[in-house]
């Protein structure tokens, strides 16, 4: 699975999702918007470097929507057969939310702290983030500062780019190997 964050205005980007098997998937507009580090990628970001499968990426590699994507239909398709593709993968993806809503919640707080940590080393001040009891032992030290160093990494390619420019990442983590690739707006 490869996704696209594309910068598509001044505060604006959206995602599109590529995955076999499964149609091709897009936000747009997508939320939270950062010029440091989106929201979304850092979701991106923080599942694949731990692993987890039952976030929004993981759900979406396995066929769903995570609730807000929406499936990229062909120009000029028929109405009915693009209305059973969106009911389709809109069935899938809450099938998916409502089986991993425990480990969808994890990743908010696991997504939430990552950030929290990532903001406070950049501070000149460096305070550290208290993160929660109940997190440590996921985010230990070693994972947590592999997870802020590709946060740094990424977001540095995140704020290079130019509008209608974009950024591919893959998915899932064990096919990685850390492949970020800056796209021209014309290989889209």
């Amino acid at each position: 699975m490869e996704i696209e964050f594309r910068r598509t205005g001044e505060r604006r980007y959206a995602i599109r999702i590529s995955r076999a098997g499964h149609p091709t998937i897009e936000m747009d507009p997508a939320p939270g918007y950062d010029p440091q580090m989106p929201h979304d990628l850092a979701h991106l970001i923080v599942e694949r470097e731990i692993g987890l499968r039952g976030g929004v990426f993981g759900q979406i590699a396995a066929g769903g929507n995570a609730g807000t994507f929406r499936p990229v239909l062909a120009p000029g398709s028929p109405a009915r057969e693009a209305a059973r593709l969106r009911r389709k993968v809109s069935k899938r993806g809450e099938s998916l939310q409502h089986r991993q809503s425990d480990e969808a919640m994890l990743v908010e707080r696991l997504v939430d702290a990552c950030l929290g940590e990532w903001a406070s080393r950049m501070t000149s001040r460096r305070e550290r983030f208290v993160i929660d009891d109940s997190l440590q032992k996921i985010l230990t030290g070693a994972r947590l500062d592999q997870i802020c160093s590709e946060l740094d990494r990424i977001s540095r390619l995140w704020i290079a780019l130019g509008q209608s420019e974009s950024l591919t990442l893959a998915w899932p983590p064990e096919a990685l190997a850390h492949r970020a690739a800056r796209r021209s707006p014309a290989r889209q």
